[in-house]
C-alpha cells in the first residue's frame, strides 16, 4: 500500500502553518467584534427576564390578596405564594406553579410588605452588581416602577 502523502510533489504541501495563523487571526478579531455585542444583549435580556418574574410574582400576590384578604408579610415572603403559611385562612394555593425562582443574576428577590412604595409589596432584583441602586445593568429591577 502506498502512503497518502506518496503521490503528492515537493510543492503541494497541505495547509501550511502562515495560513493557520491567517484564519485564528481572523477567527479572533470575529469574535473580539462580536462578542460585546452579544453580552450587551445578555444583559438586556436578564433585565427584561426579571420584569415578566416580577409582574408574575405581582399577579401571583392579587390572587393571594383577593383569597386570604391580604398579602404576605414581609416574614412570609414570596414563599407564602408556594407554601400555606400558619394562622392564614382561606389560602387555596399554591399561587405560583414552581419554586419561588432567583433573579436572572442568581440571587434571592427582596420582599416586602408594607411596601415603601405603594399599598402593594415592593419587590426587588438588584440588578447584575446585586447592590441597591446602580445604573445600567447595575440597575435595580422593581415592581413600582417600569424601568
Amino acid at each position: 500500500m502506498r502512503g497518502r502523502d506518496t503521490n503528492r510533489k515537493p510543492g503541494e504541501a497541505g495547509v501550511t502553518l502562515i495560513e493557520m495563523l491567517v484564519v485564528v487571526t481572523i477567527i479572533a478579531l470575529f469574535a473580539a467584534l462580536v462578542m460585546p455585542k452579544l453580552f450587551s444583549r445578555a444583559d438586556a435580556a436578564r433585565a427584561t427576564a426579571a420584569r415578566a418574574q416580577i409582574n408574575g410574582f405581582m399577579t401571583a400576590l392579587g390572587a393571594y390578596k383577593l383569597d386570604t384578604g391580604l398579602f404576605p408579610a414581609t416574614e412570609q415572603g414570596l414563599q407564602a405564594l408556594r407554601i400555606r403559611p400558619e394562622n392564614v385562612r382561606q389560602w387555596t394555593g399554591p399561587y405560583l406553579p414552581q419554586e419561588v425562582p432567583l433573579d436572572p443574576w442568581q440571587r434571592p428577590y427582596v420582599y416586602r410588605f408594607p411596601g415603601e412604595h405603594g399599598d402593594e409589596p415592593d419587590i426587588i432584583s438588584f440588578g447584575a452588581d446585586g447592590q441597591p441602586g446602580g445604573e445600567g445593568i447595575n440597575a435595580d429591577i422593581v415592581s413600582w416602577r417600569n424601568n
